[in-house]
Parts: structure tokens; C-alpha cells; sequence
């Protein structure tokens, strides 16, 4: 499921993503929960689907179970989502058996993509027919094939896709599409699952939901009538002249494909509960330990030219030693913290294109200066502590769009897992400074640099910025993401066992904010099990 900041609506029981429309970015996620007492909505568009693990928290929505990492030590996609396609006859219950998986898995990022969100854009002539009842939404042809198969497989290799919404009522796509991210489990479900080569080889595991032809006619009079507005007689028509010949000729022979064939749709929970093993088993054999083998590496080699230190003049050498000082108080740590920052983001920037440029000074004279020559510039800050970078970048860069990641460490597997994500539109066109407080083994600096990747930002736009980096952390980042730049105010050499930098800084976070360190938030400073 994306976790693109998005705004929530309950669709036929399952959570739809609906992208915001804010110029600045994304909206926060706090709300993807219904109000309570709410009415149910008529699900009247198409969407892609999922039942997000949600914890309220003040102002902020996360999610409560994180993303494994889908890459390996050297930054590179290893582990592709698995996909599972749903065929069947209109109304079987696909949807049902979709819910039914997801409910059994209980795993997180579990997307539900629906075939009928790629219905072809219809011309004046078939919007006429459809009207009247006389267009065949039954027919291979009326699929887009050509974008659902480029969406599937860009969806399948992490990557984030933009989905289009069908309306039912209009028959026609609606004007923003939704962004969609993140899948661990891909539920494709549709009439023509299995209609097309391509599509199928996508397909780690084809289901076909086989139910009774009375059942499913009693269903899509209920369904079209209550929740798409139309006529009993349009319904029957439709049905007797292209659903049931559909049925027989492009949908029943695909049986034989499947894998699995479900009969009584949701309610078989043997089948189910089989095809749920099944996905587990799958899922266990593709887990990774990329902090492990980032801690157990041996950097032997000398620091990169992607790396970048702050001049250690006696100014900075004279703010780290109140901020590394145990003894130093909170005020004092932040008062001197901010002025490093300043001073960090505006080396930073020094590494963003620029041209040249000529302008008029008040006395009349020409002056050839530097103007910056790039298209926007957006920060990203690594919850929690990279946060606390945003107001130095926005006192430097003005009008910078700011978008936010959180990565929080599994205490069972030790390794980083990504739970929330809020990020402006059309970042992949900017330069971003990611931000973050201090980077140990560098585990949650690569996840969030392989989240930018996966939203096209282009890796030589990518500066990751941060106050304090151990030299392993430094090592894993360049040799994965050889084109980002890495800038920091000091490189410590070593690690403790508990993964701390050495000598260090402590858990910036805890001193920033005051907290005691039993936080549940995940940043490259915590105490116990730190992500980076």
C-alpha cells in the first residue's frame, strides 16, 4: 500500500488512497480514519484498495507495522513484491476472497488492485453505447492492457505508480489519478486476470473464484442497482447480451490456468486458509538482514569523493564540543545544534547546480553572479530527529517544499522498516536534501535514499545532509548510491556493539526533545536497536 500522504475513503469495506491536491505537497495521514458514526459511502469509482494497520497519535497517523527492507546491502531492488491474480465471472466474489486473503495473511503493505480501474477511455460514440446500455465493458477490448501490465510490473519492482479511477456512474476515468506505493503483497483481482500473456507472467500465484451463474446475476442486480444507479432493465440487458457470453468465451476457459480454484468465492475458508500457507512460505523465503550485512562489513577503503565535511574550523570544532558534552543542557544542546545546522545546510547547498548570471546593481553596473539552475528543491527529513533539521533549511531556501519519512527499527528482526511517508508531488523533478541527525551503519539512510529512487527522483539529485555519520555508514551509502552526495559536519570512526557512534554524540533525539529513550520512534540515534 502507498503510503504517499493521502487522504482516506472507506470503498467497499477495503481503504482507497485518494492523493491530495495541495500545491505544497501531501496531506498527512491522520485522515485515512472515518469519523465516527459515519455513513457508508456508495462505491461508485474503481480504486486500488488496501486495510492499513493505523495507530492515532496527536497529529500524526503511522502505521504500526513497517515495510521490510526490498533491497539488498548494495541498494539494489532484490526482492519484488508477490503478486496474486484473482479471475472470475462478474460478481463472483473476487473482492470478498481478495478481503478474506488479506485478513488471514495479517501482513503489512498489502496491496488490492482492481482491473476495473483500467477500463479505456471511452470516445463519444462508445459513451453513447454505454449509456444505452450497449457498450461491452465485458470484452478484452475495452481493457488498457498496454498501462495495466507497465503499472503491475513497476508496482511488482517497488516502484511508485499512479493508478486511474474509473467512474462507474459517468463511465470515464476521473482527472486525478492516485499514487500508489510500497507493496509487499499484490492482490490483482479482475473479469480478465488471465486474459493476457504478458499480465500472467507477472502473476506469482493465479486463483479463479468459481461460482454459481444464478448467485452471480443475483449480485450484480444487487450491486449495480444500490451502488451505481442503475435501471433493473439496463442490468438484465446488459447481462443476457455481454456478460454471460463473455463469461463463456474469454473467462470460463481461463480456469485452467489457475493455480488454485476456488469454489463458493469467500466463503471457502479451506481454500483460503491453503493459499494463505502458501504466501507465507513464499514471503519467509524472501526476507532479507541488510543491517547485518552492513554491520558486518569491513570498510577498509579510504572515504569516498561523494563525501563531504564541514571545514573543521575552530567555530565547529568549538560546537561539537558543547554538543558531544554529556553535561551540556538540553537549551544549551539545542541553541548550538541549530547554529550547526545553519551552518550545514548552507555548505549543503553549495552542491546544487548553478549558472551563471548577470544582473544590474543599484549604481548601474553589471554584476556576474550564480543563480541556481534546477527546476525546485525539496527537503525530506527522517523522522524523528531529521526533523529537526527542516527550520534550518527553510531560513536558507525559501518557498522549499518539505516532505517527511518515518523508519522505525523492528526489535525482533533488528533490521529498519518504513511506516510512514509523506512526500510532495512531482518530487521526482527536484533536488532533495535528505535530512537526517547522525547515520551509523547507514541501513535507514539507504532505505530512505531507495524510497527517493523509487519515486523517480534521479540519484544525483539526492544530498544526503547529516550533522554527525560513522565512517561504516558512509562507506554503505556511497557504495550503494555511488551518485548521491554525502555532506556532514564530522565522520567518527568506529561503532560500539550496540551500534552507537563512537565517540559520538548520544541519541540525539532523547536530547533534543527531552524524551528518556523509551520512545517508540525510529531514528539512526536509538538506543537500543538503532536502524543505521
Amino acid at each position: 500500500m502507498s503510503l504517499l500522504d493521502c487522504t482516506g475513503a472507506r470503498i467497499s469495506g477495503c481503504w482507497s488512497l485518494r492523493s491530495d491536491h495541495s500545491g505544497s505537497g501531501e496531506d498527512s495521514l491522520d485522515r485515512l480514519l472515518p469519523p465516527a458514526g459515519a455513513p457508508r459511502r456508495k462505491s461508485t469509482t474503481s480504486l486500488s484498495k488496501t486495510e492499513p494497520p493505523l495507530l492515532r497519535t496527536g497529529t500524526r497517523t503511522i502505521y504500526t507495522a513497517g515495510r521490510p527492507p526490498w533491497y539488498d546491502e548494495h541498494g539494489a531492488q532484490s526482492k519484488e513484491a508477490f503478486v496474486i491474480g484473482l479471475c472470475g465471472g462478474s460478481a463472483s466474489g473476487k473482492t470478498t476472497v481478495a478481503n478474506k486473503i488479506i485478513e488471514a495473511l495479517d501482513v503489512p503493505w498489502v496491496v488490492l488492485l482492481s482491473m476495473d480501474c483500467f477500463y479505456k477511455v471511452l470516445s463519444p460514440e462508445e459513451q453513447a453505447l454505454a449509456a444505452s446500455n450497449d457498450y461491452n465493458f465485458d470484452h478484452p477490448a475495452a481493457f488498457d492492457f498496454e498501462l495495466l501490465v507497465a503499472t503491475l510490473r513497476k508496482l511488482k519492482q517497488g516502484k511508485s505508480v499512479k493508478i486511474p479511477v474509473y467512474d462507474f456512474t459517468t463511465h470515464r476515468r476521473q482527472k486525478d489519478w492516485k499514487n500508489v506505493y510500497g507493496a509487499s503483497v499484490i492482490i490483482f483481482e479482475g473479469i480478465m486476470s488471465f486474459a493476457d500473456k504478458e499480465l500472467l507472467q507477472l502473476l506469482d500465484m493465479k486463483i479463479f473464484v468459481d461460482t454459481d451463474s444464478d448467485i452471480r446475476l443475483v449480485r450484480r442486480l444487487r450491486r449495480d442497482i444500490t451502488e451505481r444507479g442503475r435501471e433493473i432493465e439496463g442490468v438484465i440487458k446488459q447481462y443476457n447480451k455481454f456478460v454471460k457470453p463473455a463469461f463463456e468465451q474469454y473467462i470460463e476457459p481461463t480456469m485452467r490456468l489457475a493455480d488454485i480454484v476456488v469454489p463458493r468465492g469467500g466463503g471457502n475458508m479451506v481454500a483460503i486458509d491453503l493459499i494463505v500457507q502458501h504466501v507465507h512460505s513464499q514471503l519467509e523465503e524472501r526476507e532479507l538482514s541488510v543491517r547485518a550485512l552492513l554491520a558486518s562489513a569491513q570498510q577498509t577503503q579510504p572515504l569516498p569523493q561523494t563525501l563531504s565535511v564541514l571545514q573543521s574550523t575552530p567555530q565547529v570544532r568549538g560546537l561539537h564540543t558543547i554538543i558531544r558534552n554529556k553535561e551540556t543542557s538540553r537549551d544549551e544542546f539545542i541553541f548550538y545544534s541549530k547554529r550547526l545546522m545553519r551552518l550545514l545546510i548552507e555548505h549543503a547547498l553549495t552542491f546544487l547546480p548553478s549558472q551563471p548570471c548577470v544582473v544590474q546593481t543599484p549604481q548601474g553596473h553589471e554584476y556576474e553572479g550564480r543563480s541556481y539552475n534546477g527546476k525546485g528543491i525539496t527537503g525530506v527529513s527522517i523522522l524523528r530527529a531529521g526533523e529537526t533539521m527542516e527550520p534550518a533549511l527553510r531560513a536558507v531556501c525559501k518557498d522549499v517544499r518539505i516532505g517527511k519519512i518515518l523508519i522505525q527499527t523492528n526489535l525482533d528482526s533488528g533490521e529498519p522498516e518504513l511506516h510512514y511517508l509523506r512526500l510532495p508531488k512531482d518530487i521526482s523533478e527536484d533536488h532533495v536534501i535528505l535530512m537526517d541527525s547522525t547515520v551509523s551503519t547507514g541501513a535507514a539512510a539507504m532505505m530512505a535514499v531507495r524510497v527517493l529512487l523509487d519515486h523517480e527522483v534521479q540519484e544525483d539529485k539526492i544530498v544526503l545532509v547529516s550533522l554527525l555519520m560513522a565512517e561504516l555508514g558512509v562507506h554503505s551509502v556511497a557504495y550503494a548510491f555511488p551518485k548521491v552526495k554525502i555532506v556532514t559536519t564530522a565522520v567518527d570512526e568506529s561503532l560500539d556493539n550496540f551500534l552507537h557512534v563512537i565517540p559520538g554524540i548520544g541519541d540525539f533525539g532523547d536530547r533534543y526533545f527531552g524524551t528518556d529513550g523509551s520512545d517508540s520512534w525510529s531514528d539512526e540515534e536509538e538506543q537500543e536497536q538503532p536502524s543505521q
